[in-house]
């Protein structure tokens, strides 16, 4: 349990405070700079033939308009949260207006990474695709693809650091309460955007596949199938855009979790040092986006992993020689004066931060091997082709649970040895080994940018038929590359939420806490938060939470799974329609209407998004304000604990198929046109709204549930005990929030199912 050594509001900055946190700053904008200097780089390669400038200028035209219809419905949510905001507790008018306007910088930032990462994609999908064109054509596609990433990467780590910079000099004291608005608008419009663009890159991708190349024996991206455009779209809006935004929010909310708990450990030392680490970790993503250079022979993924091992190793030394450095060898000269706490503060934050590091480094090493086509989970997954789809699916399903087992302990592993170390200050010890991850966030942007990218110039080289067989092979591989980079990202994402989430339930704890003595006859009662909790945990309300906690992130799987499979089935139809009603498709005579599939999809995945994201805000305040703070705690152990597991379970299972498809495309169990291979792309069309929709939206998932908790938690504790006590209040609050999921869920089942094969006009 942390001990409070300084109250929050009495931490002040020095001089020499100032000065660091300044320098921090700096650092953070020069990541900005860095990353404009990569945008320069990236824009100046060559764009290829007319026809496929023309293919991307439809993709890049339809991200666009999608996102700009996105932002109009998530500023009326964000409206909404900012008003909300003023009616919790804070200590003071300054808090309050200062978490409120950081919750939309926290916001509007999220979404800036989220466009730019879209936008700066289907800039460079064209040019990756006319790179593997040229001469030394693969390893000047992969550094195009790759720095594309890199630019991605230090926008995000610029952002989040100078964010949470400016919030430090600024409030102080009060900083940590500001912070929490921060992230909390940072995750709320990561799980939006990761969600309503995981329905829409998924119903365009599933619709494609099963009409193009399952009803029609047709190559994936066909000019002649409608739903190519939307499904390029999609990878951008989905892949691009929402993982940029939620790897930023996973940053944010990280730094949110170690400056709260950082001020009550260290106080000012804890509240600069956890901007360190990440600050170094700007120069490692510098030096790991430059070394990143393929060679002669060498598989991409080893480019890649060569990379960023180099990176972190660079990042521990580093963070190493900062923490000796900056923090004082006794907790004694941290208080200035006598305290019963033992242990070197500096070696405390070294080992966690390298534990963080580390675990990073054996997710990347894990999640490679369950979805690599190199290793043998996938192989074995693409041998099960030949006896069908059946078969795939299961073995698929079988790599998802074994690895989540593995990927989870390890993260638990993680965990328990930081809270092991801090004794003490165990909870920040936990949190500073997610800054130390942290330290790999720009490089890990750039492995999960690389993905999509790799896989729309694919897309774009074989829509315009201008490549040969040479650069269709280049860019095959990047795409296999890409799959398995991004299931790692998706990995090293959930173990951020977990750390986050396990530091965040610290800051819970601390705001009971800070609540209860606040509360005159808690005072008199030596009600402390231990026997507070005492009281209300070991009961059946708790069990009750835990049950509620891990239910809900069923439902919003289910939710979002549900959602690709309607709006899948409404491209279905009209992909089908166009081939039917329309004369020449198929001859290669006609342009099908891309327009009307990206309309659809558009359409369905903003009105689809609503309900997971009013789920993932209310149902915490449904069980915080009818069962209480025991229940709340419960339900958010329940919630990380089955979601660790579930996002893990979805995002391997859908990578494995995914690559199992690409094998048997490259000449294995008969190749492209058999059963195996018609076998592997129903496995793929069942893991792609695992992967990309479902799996990855549970990371900013728990940090909101989390954030959300921490924000209500005095509000539950003032209506529970003393003068203001009141059930009344209290259940009524949690009334509405169930009222308001329950209206939300009706109004999504009573969404119609597309059953005939009616023209998309007549169900718009």
């Amino acid at each position: 349990m942390s001990r409070q050594f300084l109250a929050e509001g009495e931490l002040t900055l020095s001089g020499g405070g100032y000065t660091i946190v300044g320098v921090i700053a700096v650092v953070a904008l020069a990541a900005l700079v860095i990353g404009y200097v990569l945008l320069k780089e990236v824009l100046a390669a060559g764009q290829g033939t007319t026809k496929m400038q023309d293919i991307a200028k439809a993709v890049q035209e339809g991200a666009a308009a999608y996102l700009k219809r996105q932002r109009n419905t998530l500023a009326i949510f964000g409206a909404i949260v900012f008003v909300l905001l003023f009616a919790l507790p804070a200590d003071d008018w300054n808090e309050k207006i200062g978490r409120s306007i950081f919750f939309l910088v926290g916001a509007a930032f999220s979404f800036a990474i989220g466009y730019l990462g879209m936008w700066l994609a289907t800039q460079a999908n064209l040019r990756v695709a006319a790179a593997s064109r040229e001469e030394g054509g693969r390893e000047k596609a992969m550094r195009v693809a790759f720095r594309t990433g890199g630019v991605v990467g230090m926008i995000t780590v610029g952002l989040g650091l100078f964010g949470a910079a400016v919030v430090v000099l600024v409030y102080t004291g009060q900083a940590p309460k500001v912070l929490e608005g921060f992230g909390f608008g940072a995750a709320l419009i990561a799980m939006f955007m990761r969600v309503g663009g995981g329905i829409f890159t998924k119903a365009a991708d599933v619709g494609a596949d099963l009409v193009g190349k399952v009803e029609q024996g047709i190559p994936e991206d066909d000019p002649r199938n409608a739903a190519t455009i939307a499904d390029n779209v999609g990878d951008n809006v989905g892949d691009c855009a929402g993982m940029a935004a939620d790897l930023f929010e996973s940053y944010a909310v990280m730094l949110v979790a170690a400056l709260i708990l950082g001020s009550t450990a260290f106080g000012v030392h804890g509240l600069i040092f956890p901007l360190i680490v990440p600050a170094i970790g700007v120069i490692t993503a510098v030096i790991g986006v430059y070394i990143t250079k393929a060679k002669a022979g060498e598989g991409g993924l080893v480019t890649i992993n060569r990379s960023f091992y180099i990176s972190a190793g660079i990042s521990a030394v580093l963070s190493t020689i900062a923490a000796f450095v900056y923090l004082p060898g006794s907790f004694s000269e941290l208080t200035g004066g006598a305290t019963n706490e033992s242990g070197n503060p500096a070696v405390i934050a070294t080992v966690s931060v390298i534990i963080g590091i580390v675990l990073a480094a054996i997710i990347l090493k894990l999640t490679g091997y369950y979805t690599g086509t190199e290793h043998k989970p996938v192989k074995e997954v693409g041998k099960t082709s030949e006896t069908g789809a059946a078969t795939v699916i299961l073995s698929g399903i079988s790599v998802g649970f074994e690895s989540a087992v593995y990927t989870a302990l390890v993260i638990g592993a993680a965990v328990f040895g930081a809270y092991l170390l801090g004794g003490g200050v165990a909870l920040f010890a936990v949190a500073l080994a997610g800054t130390g991850l942290l330290t790999t966030v720009g490089v890990i942007v750039a492995m999960d940018t690389f993905g999509p990218v790799s896989d729309n110039a694919q897309g774009i080289a074989e829509m315009s038929g201008d490549v040969d067989e040479d650069a269709a092979q280049i860019l095959t591989e990047l795409d296999a590359v890409g799959n398995t980079t991004k299931a790692i990202t998706k990995g090293i994402a959930i173990a951020t939420a977990v750390l986050a989430a396990t530091a965040l339930f610290g800051s819970y704890q601390d705001a009971i806490s800070k609540a209860l003595k606040s509360i005159p006859e808690a005072a008199e009662a030596s009600m402390s938060t231990l026997n507070f909790f005492v009281n209300t945990v070991v009961s059946p309300n708790t069990l009750v939470g835990v049950i509620v906690g891990a239910a809900v992130v069923f439902l919003f799987s289910g939710l979002a799974v549900n959602a690709v499979s309607r709006a899948a089935g409404a491209v279905v139809y009209e992909v089908r329609r166009q081939f039917r009603d329309i004369p020449g498709i198929m001859e290669g005579t006609t342009r099908p209407e891309y327009g009307r599939v990206v309309d659809i999809v558009t359409r369905d995945s903003l009105r689809e998004l609503t309900t997971p994201g009013l789920l993932a805000v209310f149902a915490p305040i449904a069980v915080g304000f009818g069962l209480g703070t025991g229940a709340l705690a419960g339900y958010l152990a329940g919630a990380i604990a089955t979601g660790t597991l579930m996002a893990i379970f979805l995002a391997n299972s859908g990578g494995a198929w995914d690559n199992a498809k690409k094998l048997v495309e490259d000449g294995n169990h008969g190749g492209k046109g058999s059963d195996a291979h018609e076998a592997t792309i129903i496995g793929d069309t069942v893991g792609d709204p695992f992967k990309d929709t479902a799996g990855p939206a549970i990371n900013p998932l728990i940090k909101v549930m989390n954030l959300v908790s921490v924000l209500i938690a005095p509000a539950i504790v003032q209506f529970s005990i003393g003068a203001d006590a009141n059930v009344g209040i209290r259940i009524a609050i949690s009334l509405v929030a169930v009222a308001i999921i329950v209206a939300a869920i009706v109004v999504s089942k009573r969404r119609e199912s597309v059953l005939s094969d009616t023209p998309a006009e007549a169900k718009a």
